[in-house]
C-alpha cells in the first residue's frame, strides 16, 4: 500500500488528476477502475475523481511495490542538480516567488544549451530544500512572466500548482499591474496614452510598430509618465497595458524616443556614447513593480499587495549623473 499526503503545493487539483501525476504510465481506464473497486481512496473513502484534494488529505493506493513502481515510471525522485546562482529574493511563500532578474539573464532557455533563469529557481528550491526534482508529483516550479535577456526586474515564479495557476491567470487576463521605468532619448514633458500595432518578423526576432492594422499585427496600448526631464534624456515610468514582445522598447523607439542602451531599437550614436562614459551593455529597462489585485484561496494574503525592486546600480548611477549635469 502507498500512502499520499497532499502537500500544499498538490492541492487544489482534481483527485484524478493528481493521480495522473504520480502514476504517469497507467491508462485513465486503470485509475477509474481503481477507484471504483476501491483500491484507491481518499481519505478512507471511496472516490469518483472528480473531488478536489486539500492540503493534508491522504490517498491509499492499494496497489503491489512492483505494479505501482511499474506505473510511476520515472516519477520518481531524480538526482538530477540544477545550477545556482546569487538571486535577490524580492518575496517568497509556499505558492509563489518574487526575484530581481538582473540584465544579461535569460528568463527561460531559448536553446537546450542555455542556463536561464528557471534553471537557477530549481537549483535554489533544491538547496534550501524546498523541492526536489520529480518530489511533486509532476508539478515542477516555473517563472510565469518573461523579461528580455537585458531587461532587468521583477519576474514572478510559481512554486505550487495554485501559485502556478494564479499567477497566469492574472497575467493572461491583466489584472496584475506591472510597472517599468526607463531612461529614454529625448525630453518628454506630459504623461501619454499611446497605441498601434506590433508585427514580429520572426525570423529576425524584431518587431515593427504600425499606425494602421495590418494582418498578422497585433494591437498595442502603452502609458508612461515622466518621473524626471534631464538635458538629453528622461526618465519614464511606463505601464504596460497590452504585452507584446519588445513592446515599450519598440514603441518608444517609434515616437523618437528609444530606450537608452538598447542595441535593437535604440540610437547608435548615443549608445556608443553611454557605453565609452559608463561601460552601458544592455537597455535601461526595468521592471521596478509589481500590483496585485485581489487574490483567491490560497493566495487570499496577497490581496493588493504591491513589490517593488530597485533599479540597478549601473542604472541608479546614470540617472545620478544626469541629474548633476542638468
Amino acid at each position: 500500500m502507498k500512502l499520499i499526503c497532499v502537500k500544499n503545493e498538490e492541492a487544489d487539483q482534481r483527485l484524478d488528476k493528481l493521480l495522473a501525476r504520480y502514476l504517469k504510465e497507467a491508462p485513465k481506464s486503470f485509475l477509474y477502475k481503481m477507484l471504483r473497486k476501491k483500491n484507491i481512496t481518499l481519505n478512507g473513502k471511496k472516490a469518483d475523481g472528480s473531488e478536489k484534494v486539500k492540503a493534508g488529505d491522504e490517498i491509499r493506493i492499494f496497489l503491489s511495490d512492483e505494479t505501482y513502481e511499474k506505473f510511476a515510471g520515472k516519477s520518481a525522485v531524480s538526482n538530477r542538480k540544477y545550477p545556482t546562482a546569487k538571486l535577490q529574493i524580492l518575496y517568497e511563500d509556499e505558492h509563489i516567488l518574487l526575484v530581481n532578474k538582473p540584465a544579461g539573464m535569460l528568463t527561460q532557455k531559448a536553446k537546450p544549451s542555455d542556463v536561464s533563469l528557471n534553471e537557477y529557481l530549481l537549483g535554489y528550491l533544491q538547496q534550501t530544500g524546498a523541492w526536489r526534482d520529480g518530489e511533486i508529483a509532476g508539478i515542477r516550479p516555473s517563472v510565469c512572466n518573461r523579461l528580455d535577456r537585458n531587461t532587468s526586474g521583477i519576474v514572478v515564479c510559481g512554486k505550487s500548482l495554485a501559485g502556478l495557476q494564479q499567477m497566469a491567470a492574472l497575467l493572461r487576463d491583466r489584472s496584475m499591474h506591472k510597472y517599468y521605468q526607463c531612461l529614454v532619448s529625448g525630453q518628454l514633458g506630459q504623461e501619454q496614452r499611446i497605441e498601434g500595432y506590433l508585427w514580429k518578423d520572426e525570423a529576425s526576432n524584431k518587431v515593427q510598430i504600425l499606425r494602421e492594422e495590418r494582418e498578422g499585427a497585433l494591437p498595442i496600448v502603452t502609458e508612461y509618465r515622466p518621473l524626471k526631464v534631464f538635458g538629453d534624456c528622461t526618465l519614464l515610468e511606463v505601464c504596460l497595458i497590452t504585452g507584446r514582445s519588445h513592446q515599450i522598447r519598440a514603441h518608444l523607439a517609434s515616437t523618437g524616443h528609444p530606450i537608452i542602451g538598447d542595441s535593437k531599437y535604440g540610437d547608435r550614436q548615443t549608445n556608443d556614447r553611454y557605453r565609452k562614459m559608463y561601460g552601458l551593455q544592455s537597455q535601461l529597462l526595468h521592471a521596478c513593480r509589481l500590483e496585485l489585485p485581489q487574490m483567491a484561496e490560497p493566495l487570499q494574503d496577497l490581496s493588493g499587495k504591491i513589490f517593488t525592486a530597485e533599479p540597478p546600480l549601473l542604472m541608479r548611477e546614470i540617472i545620478k549623473s544626469a541629474e548633476k549635469e542638468t
